[in-house]
C-alpha cells in the first residue's frame, strides 16, 4: 500500500491532469435560485479560486491531524479564536495554497451569512456544499465516489425534511389532544372530589353519631355500675343492722330467762315442788333449747342471706327498668348498625352506578352524533346569513328543523304549478272537496298572511251563523269569484299546512280543521284589546309610555289569578329585566305589534303560551280530581262536581257551556242537576278532556283553600 505522501501527490497530479470545466452545476433542494443563475455564480467562483492557484501540492504528513474548519458558527467566540489561530501556524509548515485559497473562500462565505439565527441554518450548508464540489471537479478520479456521497447526503436530508414537514401537523393535532383530554380529566376529577367531599361529610356525621351512641352507652353502664355498687353497700348495711337485731334480741332473751329464774327462786310456792318433777322439766326445757337452737341455726344458715321482700321488689323494679333501658340502647344500637351497614352498601352501590354512568358517558362521546352546525344553513337559504339570523333567533333544535323544512317546503310549493283534487269522501273538509286538478295561484308568505286577516275581519264582523269552513270558502267566493274559489282554497290550504310556525296560519288552520273552537282566538283577541285599553287608560299624559310599575298593576288588575313569577315573565317579556329599575320607561303600544308576515312580538307569544299552559294544568286538575283512566267511562254529574270544585266560581251559564263542549249535546239538551236521566249521560274521559281541549276553557276564580291539617 503506497504512504499518505504518495497517495497526496498522486492526487495531486492526477487533478493537475485534467482541465477544469468551464460550468459547475450544483444539486441543492434549498435554492430556490434558477439552474442558470446558479451555473453562473459557482462558474465565477471556481474562476477566481482557478486564477489564484495553479496546481496542487501535497499537505506535509505531520500536519494531517489539523483541522481546516471547525463545524462552528463565523459569529461565535470560538470562531474568532479558531480564526485567529489560523494566522498563527508554526512557522515551519505551510500549506498547500489551494487548500489555503478554498479555507479562505470558505470562511468569507460563512462571515458574510447570518448564521446567529435560526432560520439561516440551512444556508450555511451552501459553502461547504460549493467546496464539495470543487473537489469533485477537480479530482476527476474519485468524482463518481465523491458525487454519489454527495448524492446520498443530498437525499437523506431530503428525506429528514420531508418526514420533520409530514410531522408538524401530528404534532400540532397530539398538542391539541393532549389539552382537550387534560380539560376533561380536571373536570372529572373536580365532579369527584365534590362527590367525595358530600361523601366524607356523610361518613362524619354517621361517625359522630355512633360516637354518641357509644357516649351514651358507656354513661349507662357506668350509671348500671354504680347501681350495683350502691346495691350491694345497701345490702351489706342491712345484713349487719340483721346481725346486730339477732343479737340484741338473743340478749333480750337471756335477760328475760335471768329473770324468770330469779323469780322462780324467790317465789314461795316453787319450794314445795318435787325436785324430781323439776329436774324432768328442767331436762325438758334444755331439750326444747337445744332443738330451738339447732332449727335457729338451720334457719340462720338457709336464710341468712336473705333480703326482706319489700327491699327486694325495689331492686327487682329497679333492675327491670336498667335492663329495658339497656335492651332499647341495644335496639338502638342494632338499627344505627343496619343503618350504616345499608349506607356503606348504598355508597358502594352508588359508586358503581358512578362508574357505570361514566362509562356510559364515555361511551355516549365516543358514539354520539355532533350537534349540527346550523350556520351550514346560511347559504342555503334565501335571503343569506342576514335572514337566517332573523329565522333562527331564539328558536332550539327542533324549530330550526321546522324552520328548514318550511323553507324546503316552500322552494317545492312554488314549484308546483298545479294541486290534485281530494275528492268528495266524508274525510275531506267540506272547502276542499273537489274532483280534479286546480291550479297553484303561488302567492307570498304576506299575501296570505294579509288575506287570513281579512276573513277573521270579516268573520268578526258578522254574526257567524255558519260553520267556520263554510265560512271560509263562501269568503273565497266573494274575493276571487266561483270559478277561482277551489282554486285558491287548495294554495291557501297548502300554505297553512306548510307555515305551521306562523301564528296566524297555524291557528287559522286548527280552527278549520277542528282542532281549535274560533272562540279560543275571539277571547285572545279580545284580552289583548282590553290590556291595551288598561294601559291606554293608565297613560294620562298620553305619551304612549309607562314605567315598569304601572305595567305590573295593570297586568296584576288584568289577571287577577296569575302568580308572581308569571307577571314577572310578561314583564321580561315586555322588555323589562331584574337589573333595571321599576322607574323605566316602556312604549306599550309595541307590545302589541305584529310585522307583515303575521309574527306578533314575543309579550303576546308569552301571553298565549301561559293560556295554554293554564288550559293544560286546568284540565290535568279535573282529571285526577276524577280519579279514573283515559279509557274510563265518566258521567256527566261527576265532571259537573270536579268542575265546580276545581272552580267554585263557575257560573250556570259557563259550566254548562263547558259541559256542552266535553259531551257534544246543545246546552238546551243538558238535564239539570239532579235529574235522573243525568246518569245515562257518559263518554270517556280522553274523548270529554279532547273536546275541552277544544274549547276556550280558562279558570273564572280562585280555587277554595282546603283546611290545614
Amino acid at each position: 500500500m503506497a504512504s499518505p505522501q504518495l497517495r497526496c501527490s498522486r492526487f495531486a497530479t492526477t487533478s493537475r491532469a485534467y482541465p477544469r470545466p468551464s460550468v459547475v452545476t450544483i444539486d441543492d433542494p434549498f435554492i430556490t435560485e434558477t439552474n442558470d443563475t446558479k451555473k453562473y455564480k459557482l462558474y465565477q467562483k471556481r474562476k477566481r479560486l482557478s486564477s489564484m492557484s495553479s496546481h496542487l501540492s501535497p499537505w506535509p504528513t505531520y500536519t494531517s491531524g489539523q483541522t481546516i474548519l471547525h463545524n462552528r458558527k463565523p459569529c461565535s467566540d470560538d470562531h474568532r479564536k479558531q480564526a485567529g489561530s489560523w494566522q498563527q501556524q508554526p512557522p515551519g509548515t505551510t500549506k498547500p495554497r489551494y487548500l489555503e485559497q478554498l479555507e479562505n473562500y470558505l470562511r468569507k462565505e460563512l462571515l458574510l451569512l447570518d448564521l446567529c439565527t435560526d432560520s439561516a441554518q440551512e444556508l450555511r450548508l451552501q459553502p461547504y456544499r460549493e467546496i464539495f464540489e470543487f473537489f469533485i471537479e477537480d479530482f476527476k478520479t474519485y468524482k463518481p465516489l465523491l458525487s454519489s456521497i454527495k448524492n446520498a447526503y443530498e437525499v437523506m436530508l431530503a428525506h429528514q425534511k420531508e418526514k420533520i414537514r409530514a410531522l408538524e401537523p401530528l404534532k400540532a393535532k397530539l398538542v391539541t389532544v393532549s389539552d382537550d383530554c387534560n380539560k376533561r380529566i380536571l373536570a372529572m376529577r373536580a365532579e369527584e372530589k365534590t362527590e367525595i367531599s358530600m361523601l366524607k361529610k356523610e361518613k362524619m356525621n354517621l361517625l359522630k353519631l355512633i360516637d354518641k351512641k357509644n357516649e351514651e352507652k358507656i354513661s349507662l353502664q357506668s350509671e348500671v355500675t354504680k347501681l350495683r355498687k350502691n346495691l350491694a353497700e345497701e345490702y351489706l348495711r342491712y345484713l349487719s343492722e340483721r346481725d346486730a337485731r339477732k343479737i340484741l334480741i338473743a340478749d333480750l332473751n337471756e335477760l328475760r330467762y335471768q329473770r324468770e329464774d330469779m323469780s322462780l327462786a324467790q317465789s314461795p310456792g316453787i319450794w314445795g315442788e318435787d325436785p324430781v318433777k323439776l329436774t324432768v322439766a328442767l331436762k325438758m326445757t334444755r331439750q326444747d333449747l337445744t332443738r330451738t337452737q339447732m332449727e335457729l341455726n338451720t334457719m340462720k344458715a338457709n336464710f341468712g342471706d336473705v333480703v326482706p321482700r319489700r327491699d327486694f321488689e325495689m331492686q327487682e323494679k329497679t333492675n327491670k327498668g336498667l335492663q329495658e333501658q339497656l335492651d332499647s340502647l341495644r335496639d338502638d344500637y342494632k338499627e344505627v348498625r343496619k343503618e350504616h351497614e345499608i349506607l356503606l352498601q348504598l355508597h358502594m352501590s352508588t359508586l358503581k352506578e358512578r362508574d357505570q354512568f361514566y362509562s356510559e358517558l364515555q361511551e355516549i362521546q365516543r358514539t354520539s352524533t355532533p350537534r349540527p352546525d346550523w350556520t351550514k344553513c346560511e347559504d342555503v337559504v334565501a335571503g343569506g346569513p342576514g335572514r337566517w339570523q332573523i329565522l333562527a333567533e331564539g328558536k332550539n333544535s327542533d324549530q330550526l328543523v321546522d324552520v328548514l323544512l318550511e323553507e324546503i317546503g316552500e322552494g317545492l310549493l312554488r314549484e308546483k304549478d298545479f294541486f290534485s283534487g281530494l275528492g268528495y269522501e266524508e274525510s275531506v273538509p267540506p272547502f276542499l272537496r273537489f274532483d280534479g286538478v286546480v291550479e297553484n295561484k303561488k302567492p307570498t308568505k304576506k299575501d296570505v298572511v294579509k288575506l287570513l286577516r281579512d276573513a277573521w275581519k270579516e268573520r268578526l264582523a258578522e254574526e257567524q251563523k255558519e260553520k267556520f269552513p263554510d265560512f271560509f270558502f263562501n269568503f273565497l267566493e266573494r274575493r276571487f269569484g266561483p270559478a277561482e274559489a277551489m282554486a285558491w282554497a287548495y294554495t291557501i290550504f297548502e300554505n297553512m299546512k306548510l307555515f305551521r310556525s306562523n301564528e296566524i296560519m297555524s291557528q287559522f288552520y286548527a280552527i278549520l280543521m277542528g282542532e281549535r273552537s274560533e272562540s279560543v282566538y275571539i277571547k285572545q283577541k279580545e284580552t289583548t284589546t282590553e290590556l291595551l285599553k288598561e294601559m291606554t287608560s293608565v297613560d294620562s299624559q298620553n305619551e304612549g309610555l309607562l314605567t315598569m310599575e304601572q305595567l305590573r298593576t295593570v297586568l296584576k288588575s288584568t289577571f287577577p289569578f296569575k302568580k308572581e313569577e308569571k307577571i314577572q315573565e310578561l314583564m321580561e317579556a315586555g322588555g323589562w329585566h331584574p337589573n333595571s329599575s321599576n322607574a323605566d320607561l316602556l312604549n306599550y303600544h309595541s307590545l302589541f305589534i305584529e310585522d307583515e308576515e303575521g309574527q306578533s312580538v314575543p309579550f303576546v307569544q308569552k301571553l298565549w303560551e301561559q293560556y295554554l299552559d293554564e288550559k293544560d294544568k286546568y284540565l290535568q286538575e279535573l282529571k285526577q280530581l276524577l280519579g279514573l283512566e283515559l279509557r274510563d267511562e265518566v258521567t256527566l254529574p261527576k265532571v259537573r262536581e270536579a268542575l265546580m270544585t276545581i272552580d267554585p266560581k263557575l257560573d250556570k251559564q259557563t259550566l254548562n257551556s263547558y259541559l256542552s263542549q266535553a259531551f257534544q249535546l246543545p246546552v238546551t239538551k243538558l238535564p239539570e242537576a239532579g235529574e235522573p236521566k243525568e246518569e245515562g249521560i257518559v263518554t270517556l274521559l280522553q274523548t270529554a278532556l279532547q273536546q275541552l281541549q277544544v274549547a276556550d276553557i280558562r279558570r273564572v276564580g280562585p280555587r277554595e283553600q282546603e283546611p290545614a291539617s
